[in-house]
Formats: C-alpha cells, structure tokens, sequence
C-alpha cells in the first residue's frame, strides 16, 4: 500500500463523512473515465461525438470531467452514439 493509499484509509477510519464523500465522488470519477475510455476506443474525438449528440465539445468534457448528476437519458445517448451498449447492475 502506497502513502496516498495509506492517507485514505487513515482519514476513512477517522471520518464517516470523508468515508462517504470520498467513495460518492470516486464513484462520480469513475464513471466519466470510462466514459473517456469508451470513446477513445470508439476512435471519436469529443468534436465528434459532440456533432452526433446535438451538442458542443464542451458539454462532452464536462460530461466526461464531472459525470456527478448525470442524467440517465445523457448516458444512454452518450453509450448509443459510440454504437455501445448500456448495462445497469444493481447489485
């Protein structure tokens, strides 16, 4: 376990609220990163996407930057206009 590893677990085991806002906006992260990822490997700028979405670029970055709050219906065009598909799991 590295530093920054060890600093999250001290500061998860001292505080409830760092515990819950620290997974909330990790969750938040990594959800627009693999937005990110998804594109990239589609082979599509965010010009393009954005063109294909009736948007603008910087409306894709902010989708991919700060994915909190997403709307379920952005997603799914999103995931739709990479010719993916959107898989929900509630476990």
């Amino acid at each position: 376990m590295d530093d920054l590893e060890e600093y999250i677990k001290e500061r998860k085991a001292k505080s409830e609220d760092f515990a819950k806002d620290f997974e909330k906006g990790y969750d938040n992260f990594r959800i627009g990163y693999l937005l990110k990822q998804a594109r990239k490997t589609a082979g599509i700028t965010q010009e393009q996407l954005a063109f294909k979405l009736k948007t603008k670029k910087s409306a894709i970055s902010r989708i991919e930057n700060h994915a909190d709050d997403i709307r379920l219906s952005t997603l799914k065009n999103y995931i739709e206009a990479l010719d993916r598909k959107l898989d929900i799991n509630i476990l």
